[in-house]
C-alpha cells in the first residue's frame, strides 16, 4: 500500500467535508473533551478499510487508535462490533462521515469480491477486477478486492499491455495488433487480446498472444477457447459474468475470470459510530 498517496486521498476527503471548519461541532463541543467511539455493522460485511478509517482520525487528533476484534478482512454479521476508537471528541466527530465513507465503501466491495471468491469453490481460477474504479480510489478499491480474497488486474494503462476492441478496429486485424505489440512494447511483457469468438482467439493465438481475454461469451464459447488455447495461452473470462454464473465460467477451465462488478456496482456495507464521553484518566476498558 502506498500510504502517501492514502493520506494525501484522506486530507482531500476530509478537505471536501470540513473545508474552513465543522461548525456544529466546534460550537458544541470543548476542544478538551474526550470519547470514546464504537463503529457497529448494520449489515453482514467483510471489514475493509480500518487503516484507512485509523488514518482519518489521526488527521485530526493524532493520538487517536483504532483497535478491532475482527480485524481487516474479517466477518461481522448485523449488531457485531468492528471498532473502537477514543481521543479528541472533536476529532472523532468531525471525521465521522469520512471515515465510514471509506469504510463501508472498501467494505462494500471486499464483501461482493468474497462472495464471488466463495462461489467458484475449489476451482483453480482467480477471481480478478478490472480498472472499471472510481477515479483516484482505484488504490483503494483494488485493495479492497485483494482483502475480499481476489486478485488485482493490472493497475493501469502503464503495467501491462491489454489489446482491445477499440484497438483491433483502429489496426485492422487481430493479428496484426498482436505483432506490432510483440515488437515494439518492452521485453518480457505479456501480450494479453480481448476476443469475440473462437475465431479471433486462433488469429491472437497464431500471432503469438500470450493471454486470452474472452469478452462476452457463453460459457460453452470459453470452454471451445480454452480448448483451442491447449495451455499455450492464459485465459481469462470476462463480461457479464455474475454470482450466478461465475461458477460456470470456473467449470470451463478459465486462469481467471474479472468481475467489473467488484469495484463500479458493489453496494456499500452499512455501518454506525455510537460516541460517549470519556472521563479524565479513563482508558479503553476492552483491548483487542
Amino acid at each position: 500500500m502506498n500510504w502517501a498517496l492514502v493520506d494525501r486521498l484522506v486530507a482531500d476527503a476530509l478537505r471536501e467535508d470540513v473545508a474552513s471548519g465543522d461548525l456544529t461541532t466546534e460550537a458544541l463541543i470543548g476542544e478538551a473533551d474526550r470519547a470514546r467511539g464504537e463503529i457497529w455493522a448494520q449489515s453482514r460485511a467483510v471489514v475493509c478499510g480500518l487503516p484507512v478509517a485509523e488514518r482519518v482520525f489521526r488527521a485530526l487528533d493524532p493520538q487517536i487508535r483504532l483497535q478491532s476484534p475482527v480485524g481487516e478482512g474479517g466477518e461481522v454479521a448485523e449488531g457485531e462490533l468492528v471498532a473502537i476508537a477514543e481521543g479528541q471528541a472533536r476529532a472523532l466527530l468531525t471525521g465521522e462521515r469520512c471515515a465510514l465513507n471509506f469504510l463501508q465503501r472498501l467494505s462494500g466491495i471486499a464483501t461482493l469480491t468474497r462472495q464471488f471468491v466463495n462461489a467458484v469453490g475449489d476451482a483453480p481460477v482467480r477471481i480478478l477486477d478490472t480498472r472499471k474504479t472510481t477515479p483516484l480510489l482505484r488504490l483503494l478499491e483494488k485493495y479492497a478486492v485483494r482483502v475480499g480474497g481476489g486478485h488485482n488486474h493490472r493497475m493501469g494503462l502503464h503495467d501491462g499491455v491489454l489489446i482491445k476492441d477499440n484497438h483491433i478496429a483502429l489496426v485492422g486485424s487481430v493479428r496484426e495488433a498482436v505483432l506490432r505489440a510483440k515488437q515494439r512494447c518492452p521485453h518480457g511483457m505479456r501480450v494479453q487480446v480481448e476476443v469475440a469468438n473462437l475465431a479471433q482467439a486462433e488469429e491472437a493465438l497464431s500471432a503469438g498472444a500470450d493471454a486470452l481475454l474472452a469478452d462476452n461469451m457463453s460459457a460453452e464459447e470459453v470452454r471451445r477457447v480454452v480448448e483451442a488455447a491447449k495451455g499455450r495461452a492464459f485465459v481469462e473470462a470476462s463480461g457479464g459474468v455474475t454470482l450466478v454464473s461465475v461458477a460456470e465460467f470456473a467449470a470451463a477451465g478459465v486462469d481467471a475470470i474479472s468481475v467489473g462488478a467488484l469495484t463500479h456496482s458493489a453496494p456499500a456495507a452499512n455501518f454506525s459510530l455510537l460516541l460517549r464521553p470519556l472521563q479524565t484518566g479513563e482508558e479503553i476498558v476492552k483491548k483487542f
